[in-house]
């Protein structure tokens, strides 16, 4: 009698056991939110560098010097001789990556991990033992040697992308020279995996419930160095787990996605950071520690941000009378004399005109797309400056201080401070509003 009991307990168990698996899962809103903005972060630079990979001559491990002045790049920075890179390695194979000596001039070499992470900016102010010469970038633990003359550097996974900027103040040919003058080369040939397979999307449709098809292939590729990147990576899975239980579950987790992106688009251009004098801007970007929806807006809206050491930036979608940039409207900055941008700033400071919602330059006759403290600007009388937006000069402006706009089309503006005061850093100054005039 108590076999047969512990028989039939037995096989209850078994039956509930499958019946709890027959059970659909169950996720809530909120999980699906999280999962897909902790996951969109990184697929973002996944799709960054196939881009990257589709440019003609690209190449892993070879610097891409980019022609001075070039504005083919989202939110272009039209102050600095760019270079860029793709760097691979592995356990075996690290990369010498050479800086030169730069003097009287703001440079960086910033290198980030696949996440969008800064790993090091490498310049006179955050590597004062040294600011120039060899550093030697290696896979995470390799112990594989490296010259004795180079400095290591240890990334966060296999691959690394560099950004490397130069000031070109007003001699584009020393800036050019410079540029030129930064080398990479790997001591062998490393292995180097294709970034996982994503369908390419842009800012204006972003993924839907595809972002949650093969999420191991996207989560594994690539170290993330956020403290809580094991709890939100099981979150991905139990998403992707739930969206792969039958049809009825894939269509609720796409219907919740396309409420997530206008919310996402939303908050990232508002509420994404300090909103001050109607600029979103001067949160601390670059190593995000646990703030995985702040580093996805990094991503989204201006790839590879840099740390407030460096550069802080402030974004403006919006007049003081709140209603969204148009360029048909003709707007108008003004700075008191005691509010410059050149006095916040140690390095330079800088302000590009963007269209929506692909953040690239927009033509205009004048070729003018952005005005930094090098522009010709003229000041008022009282030391002040006012620096003009629209389809037209504003009266009462100076043609120099004037950012052309496109007609019927939103638009907005980013505004940099580069190495950045203290007041800068702690909320104290931010640009004045654009303020809409007839």
């Amino acid at each position: 009698m108590k076999q047969m009991t512990l028989a039939a307990l037995a096989f209850t168990y078994v039956v509930a056991a499958a019946n709890a698996l027959a059970q659909p899962l169950r996720i809530s809103d909120g999980d699906v939110t999280d999962a897909y903005i902790y996951l969109l972060g990184r697929v973002l630079v996944i799709r960054q560098e196939h881009m990257d990979r589709g440019a003609p001559g690209f190449a892993y491990n070879t610097i891409k010097y980019n022609p001075i002045g070039s504005a083919d790049w989202v939110n272009p920075n039209l102050d600095t001789a760019y270079l860029e890179a793709w760097f691979a390695v592995d356990s075996d194979t690290p990369i010498i990556f050479e800086v030169p000596e730069i003097k009287g001039r703001y440079y960086t070499a910033q290198i980030l991990d696949e996440w969008g992470e800064v790993i090091a900016n490498i310049n006179d102010r955050i590597f004062p033992s040294k600011p120039f010469g060899k550093f030697a970038l290696v896979y995470p633990n390799s112990t594989a040697k490296i010259p004795t003359d180079a400095a290591r550097i240890e990334l966060h996974s296999s691959k690394a992308k560099l950004l490397g900027r130069v000031e070109i103040k007003d001699d584009k040919d020393e800036a050019l020279k410079l540029q030129q003058a930064f080398k990479a080369n790997a001591l062998g040939t490393p292995t180097i995996k294709a970034p996982p397979a994503i369908p390419m999307f842009d800012n204006r449709n972003l993924m839907g419930v595809e972002i949650f098809d093969d999420v191991d292939d996207k989560l594994t590729s690539a170290l993330d160095v956020a403290p809580n990147a094991a709890p939100m990576q099981q979150k991905v899975r139990a998403v992707a787990a739930y969206v792969a239980s039958g049809q009825q579950a894939r269509a609720a987790v796409d219907a919740q996605i396309r409420k997530i992106v206008p919310e996402f688009i939303e908050y990232t251009f508002t509420k994404s950071a300090p909103y001050r004098n109607h600029w979103v801007g001067g949160s601390a970007v670059g190593n995000y520690g646990a703030d995985y929806r702040l580093r996805t807006v990094a991503n989204y809206a201006g790839i590879w941000a840099n740390t407030i050491d460096e550069v802080i930036y402030f974004v403006a979608t919006r007049d003081t009378n709140e209603q969204t940039l148009n360029g048909s409207n003709s707007y108008v900055i003004h700075f008191p004399a005691d509010r410059l941008p050149e006095s916040v700033s140690e390095a330079f400071w800088s302000v590009i005109l963007v269209g929506v919602p692909d953040y690239r330059v927009v033509p205009n006759p004048l070729n003018r797309f952005h005005l930094n403290n090098f522009s010709p600007l003229a000041k008022g009388a009282d030391g002040s400056l006012k620096i003009a937006v629209g389809p037209k000069p504003v009266a009462g402006v100076a043609e120099s201080n004037w950012l052309p706009s496109p007609e019927s089309k939103p638009f907005s503006l980013t505004f940099r401070t580069y190495v950045p005061k203290d007041l800068v850093k702690r909320g104290e100054w931010t640009p004045s509003p654009m303020t809409k005039v007839d």
